[in-house]
């Protein structure tokens, strides 16, 4: 009688959810409107107008744009939101915030476009190690995404998996 191996892994009904897959490969940039401060101070409304009006925007296709303000000045709302204004139609993606705060906008952003369905009643196992860091943050949702609709959710590798969710049966 001969024994044959089976890969129990690879025949098991188990559906795997690579976060890093959802990682946006466009180029993450921080713009930072202290360069635009009056002495590091403030920020002049006509100089700041000028600089909108004759700064090269195409730079940003296609990037994400995390715009901070690294020095300790009062700059206006409304400066953001220009900045914001002439970002549309070239960035990806902007946020007010730093780059974790991108980082985090386009993960939002890919979980959201996941179509739930696709998992009902699913044994999900959501891959825990790989090559690019995936944050914390990204885990937390994608839980929220997907638990009212899997019927379990495991984390890790198929082949050594950490139960963190299983729908209670008639549920």
């Amino acid at each position: 009688m001969e024994d044959t191996l089976i890969n129990r892994v690879a025949t098991s009904a188990l559906t795997t959810l690579n976060l890093e897959e959802f990682i946006h490969p466009g180029e993450r940039v921080v713009y930072d409107i202290k360069d635009n401060l009056f002495h590091g101070l403030m920020l002049r409304e006509k100089d700041f107008r000028e600089f909108i009006k004759t700064h090269d925007w195409a730079q940003y296709d296609g990037k994400n744009v995390a715009i901070i303000c690294s020095a300790d000045a009062i700059v206006p709302t409304w400066a953001y939101m220009l900045l914001a204004s002439k970002l549309q139609g070239h960035a990806h993606r902007y946020v007010f915030g730093n780059l974790e705060a991108l980082e985090q906008e386009l993960f939002h952003e890919a979980i959201a476009s996941i179509d739930a369905e696709e998992y009902r009643d699913a044994k999900l196992v959501v891959k825990g190690c790989g090559e690019k860091p995936v944050p914390t943050y990204a885990y937390v949702a994608i839980m929220q995404k997907l638990l009212p609709v899997t019927s379990s959710i495991m984390y890790g590798e198929p082949c050594s998996t950490v139960p963190l969710y299983k729908r209670p049966k008639g549920a």
